[in-house]
């Protein structure tokens, strides 16, 4: 090893195999970077998710947090109807849950846990409706705390849905461009 100064052992031979990577042809992608759909799904539609749930208004929160993770990703756009699409995102939000975690001394649920189970596809709009990805079992939790006052607690819940469903965006959409 004529070229390099005298280093020791260990360092020559970290420095030969960080040279040698690129010519092993080493391959990797940046989380939310890849591009596992065809080039030609740019606009998506996201269609309202079914709430097979008795909880009011969880599919509306996680149906606008879905299309505004889209929104982010700058090569989709979120179309207002399904025949402008080139793809539908759809989903059915089968089961919602809220457990008590911890108690106070009087016997009080403090903290909680909320668990989301969901079905999601993305199928072309073409006649055959191709499924280009799917997971039909979703299950999302978020922890939250009841906010303890003088006067009693404030119900955390609908402000836990809401971090949630952007959880469960952030998670679909990865899940969607990297085939995880």
């Amino acid at each position: 090893m004529r070229g390099l100064p005298k280093l020791a052992g260990w360092t020559r031979l970290a420095l030969l195999a960080l040279a040698a990577l690129p010519a092993a042809g080493c391959s990797y992608a940046l989380v939310g970077k890849a591009q596992n759909l065809p080039q030609d799904v740019r606009k998506i539609y996201v269609q309202p998710l079914t709430n097979q749930t008795t909880r009011s208004q969880l599919d509306q929160f996680l149906t606008s947090a879905i299309a505004n993770e889209l929104l982010t990703r700058p090569r989709f756009s979120v179309s207002a109807s399904g025949g402008e699409a080139d793809a539908v995102l759809s989903g059915s939000v089968r089961s919602f849950e809220v457990r008590p975690l911890s108690y106070d001394a009087e016997g009080r649920a403090t903290d909680y846990e909320i668990l989301i189970t969901a079905s999601m596809a993305l199928k072309r709009t073409d006649e055959q409706q191709t499924v280009l990805w799917e997971n039909s079992n979703y299950l999302f939790r978020e922890d939250y705390q009841l906010q303890v006052s003088p006067t009693g607690y404030f119900d955390q819940e609908d402000p836990a849905i809401r971090q949630a469903a952007q959880r469960f965006a952030e998670t679909v959409i990865t899940d969607l461009l990297e085939r995880f």
